[in-house]
């Protein structure tokens, strides 16, 4: 695996217009451009701008999560980046995720530089873009609020959707964290899927459906490997149950 260059948050040059971001782009590494540039740069396809690090004693979680959206692995420094990005990879309209996508920076009225890096960069299937920092409320400090709003700020100015994001409804997290171990393409059996595709054109209980395709300890992976890409439909904010509702089309929870 080759290593990843990070750029020195608050390090260069001094900055052209209100802000500058920088990105480490995988062919031509370290790149730094006024805001204005942004718009045509590729951020999902970035590496991440500084590391995740790990130590003894460490009290945030960090890791990597295996996308089924682009394929490979994303890092998160927190249980809440991990679910947070457990749902951008849920999210069918996203189509490219990447971590620690660029340093942003700026001048604050007091004079003072500054620099931030957002935890996530989504794109979406119609070239929308969303950046995100996950953060509970209860524990965004001032310097925190100032680097979130001057975020915010910037992203406004590109015409992208910014978000500071809490913790995940936690039945919607347990559901996701149970379908994503079925998110990968291995459970995508053709004769199975096609199956339970039949089946639940007419809305029927999760475990009766399964057990009419064939023998649930093969079908169920398959099912919940179709609910994690949604060509079967079931209410996630609910418990998952033998009784649960699902369908393969027509159905919005």
């Amino acid at each position: 695996m080759s290593s990843l260059s990070v750029v020195t948050g608050g390090a260069g040059s001094p900055p052209v217009g209100e802000f500058e971001i920088a990105c480490v782009d995988v062919e031509s590494g370290e790149q730094r451009f006024v805001l204005a540039d942004a718009c045509s740069v590729l951020f999902e396809d970035c590496l991440p701008v500084r590391g995740f690090p790990a130590y003894k004693g460490q009290r945030n979680h960090v890791g990597r999560w295996w996308t089924a959206t682009t394929g490979g692995l994303v890092g998160y420094e927190s249980w809440l980046e991990r679910d947070r990005l457990m749902l951008l990879d849920f999210d069918p309209d996203v189509v490219g995720i990447a971590a620690q996508p660029f340093w942003l920076f700026w001048t604050t009225p007091e004079g003072k530089r500054r620099s931030h890096a957002p935890d996530y960069f989504a794109r979406c299937s119609d070239g929308a873009a969303l950046v995100m920092d996950c953060r509970p409320v209860d524990r965004i400090k001032p310097r925190d609020a100032e680097a979130f709003t001057a975020t915010g700020v910037a992203c406004e100015v590109l015409g992208w959707r910014y978000e500071v994001a809490g913790a995940v409804d936690p039945v919607v997290s347990a559901n996701l964290r149970w379908l994503a171990g079925y998110r990968h393409p291995r459970h995508d059996l053709p004769e199975i899927t096609a199956g339970l595709l039949v089946v639940f054109e007419v809305p029927g209980g999760l475990m009766a459906g399964a057990e009419s395709v064939g023998d649930p300890i093969a079908v169920l992976p398959v099912l919940f490997h179709l609910l994690w890409h949604h060509r079967l439909h079931a209410d996630v904010s609910i418990p998952l149950s033998p009784d649960t509702e699902v369908v393969s089309q027509g159905r919005v929870f």
